[in-house]
C-alpha cells in the first residue's frame, strides 16, 4: 500500500540546485504507456494529432492519481487535444528536477516541496491541488482512547520522520518530550502488533491496510492541527506557461474532468492502476478511494471547482515554513499563484 502501504513524504535531494524536499519511500519507478482512451466522441473533436506531453508522479499507481488515469482512460486528455504519458514514480524520483529541466512537461508535488524549491530559484508553478485536505496523518490503536494528536504524543512510541515539515510542526506545538520517537519503516506490522505504537500514515493508506489485518485504528489529520499544505499538486515550470497556455489550460481541464469522472466511479481508473500497482487489491483500491473523496471534494471546490487553490492558503503555508526554519523567507505568492488557476474554474471546450 502507498509508501508501502503508503504515506510518506521524505527528504530526497531532487537536483543540487533545488534540494527540494520528496516522498521518501519504498518503490521502483514505473512507466506506462502511451493514451489508450479515447471514445467515438472524444475522437470525433480532437485534433488530428494530439500533442504529446508527460506527467510524472511522485508515487506509484494509487488512488491519490486516479483522476489523472480516469482523464487518460475516458478520453478527457484526447478530447482536449492531448497524448498523456503518465510516468509512475517511486523513492527518489526526482519530479521536481525532471519538471525543471523540460524532461516531462508536468508533474506532481506537494506544496511545502514547491514553496522549497522557488526559494531555491525553481521556477516551478502549481495548476491543480487535488487534496484540498492533506491526508498526512497520525494513527494509534483506539484502545488507547486518544482524542487527538497530543493524546498520542503524551506516551508510548510514535513512528515518524522527524525532518518533514508536518513533525517539525507537531514538535513545535506539542514538543517530542513525552513519547519515544522513532523511525518510520514504511509498513504497519509493528503497529498492528503493538498497541502502544503509533505512526505517521495517509488517511488512504496505513489504516487501511491496518483494519485489513485486524487492527483498530484511530485516526487524526494533521491538518485538524493547523497544518494543511496542498497535496499531489500539478505543476509546470514557467517557461511552458509562458510559451504554451493554452496547451497547460488544455490539460489542467482535462485533469478536472478526469477527477470529477473518477469522484463518481473509480472503478474503471482503479483496474487499470491495479495492474500496473499489483501490490494492492481491488478491496483496497475501492476503499482507499472512498477514503479521500472529503479529502479532495470539499465547499470550496464544490464553489470553485476541483483542484482550485487560494493565496491565503499559500501565504500561511510560506510563513508556516519560516517559522519552522526550513526556508528564509516566503515566496511571495503573486510571483508563482496565477489568478487563471485559482478559481472559480470557467465552463470552457477544447
Amino acid at each position: 500500500m502507498r509508501r508501502q502501504l503508503v504515506g510518506l513524504l521524505g527528504c530526497v535531494a531532487l537536483l543540487a540546485v533545488v534540494g527540494a524536499c520528496s516522498r521518501s519511500k519504498e518503490g521502483t519507478k514505473q512507466a506506462e504507456g502511451k493514451d489508450a482512451g479515447g471514445g467515438a466522441q472524444a475522437a470525433a473533436t480532437a485534433p488530428a494529432t494530439p500533442v504529446r506531453v508527460k506527467l510524472a508522479l511522485n508515487w506509484v499507481p494509487e488512488p491519490e492519481f486516479g483522476g489523472f488515469y480516469a482523464a487518460r482512460e475516458k478520453g478527457e486528455f484526447t478530447r482536449h487535444g492531448l497524448e498523456v504519458e503518465i510516468l509512475g514514480g517511486g523513492a527518489g524520483v526526482p519530479v521536481m528536477q525532471m519538471v525543471a529541466s523540460g524532461q516531462v512537461e508536468f508533474g506532481i508535488a506537494g506544496a511545502d516541496e514547491i514553496l522549497t524549491a522557488r526559494t531555491r530559484g525553481v521556477d516551478v508553478i502549481p495548476l491543480f491541488a487535488v487534496y484540498q485536505t492533506s491526508p498526512q496523518a497520525i494513527m494509534a490503536h483506539a484502545s488507547r482512547g486518544a482524542k487527538g494528536i497530543k493524546d498520542v504524543l503524551s506516551s508510548g512510541t510514535v513512528a515518524l520522520e522527524p525532518g518533514l515539515p508536518y513533525a517539525a510542526y507537531l514538535k513545535k506545538k506539542y514538543g517530542f518530550d513525552k513519547v519515544k520517537v522513532v523511525p518510520y519503516d514504511g509498513g504497519v506490522a509493528r503497529f498492528v502488533a503493538d498497541k502502544n505504537f503509533a505512526q505517521q500514515c495517509f488517511i488512504t493508506s496505513e489504516p487501511v491496510a491496518a483494519r485489513k489485518q485486524g487492527a483498530d485504528p484511530s485516526v487524526f489529520l494533521v491538518a485538524d492541527e493547523g497544518f494543511n499544505p496542498y497535496v499531489a499538486v500539478v505543476i509546470t515550470r514557467r517557461e511552458l506557461w509562458k510559451q504554451q497556455p493554452e496547451r497547460v489550460k488544455s490539460f489542467v481541464a482535462a485533469v478536472r474532468e478526469g477527477w470529477r469522472a473518477y469522484l463518481e466511479d473509480p472503478a474503471p481508473a482503479n483496474a487499470v492502476m491495479g495492474k500496473l500497482n499489483t501490490t494492492l487489491d481491488a478491496e483496497t483500491f475501492a476503499a482507499a478511494a472512498q477514503a479521500q473523496k472529503p479529502l479532495i471534494e470539499t465547499e470550496e471546490t464544490k464553489a470553485r471547482g476541483l483542484g482550485t487553490m487560494s493565496r491565503e492558503r499559500w501565504e500561511t503555508l510560506g510563513q508556516q515554513l519560516v517559522d519552522l526554519g526550513l526556508i528564509e523567507k516566503a515566496p511571495a505568492v503573486d510571483e508563482f499563484l496565477l489568478p487563471e488557476f485559482t478559481g472559480p474554474i470557467p465552463k470552457t471546450s477544447p
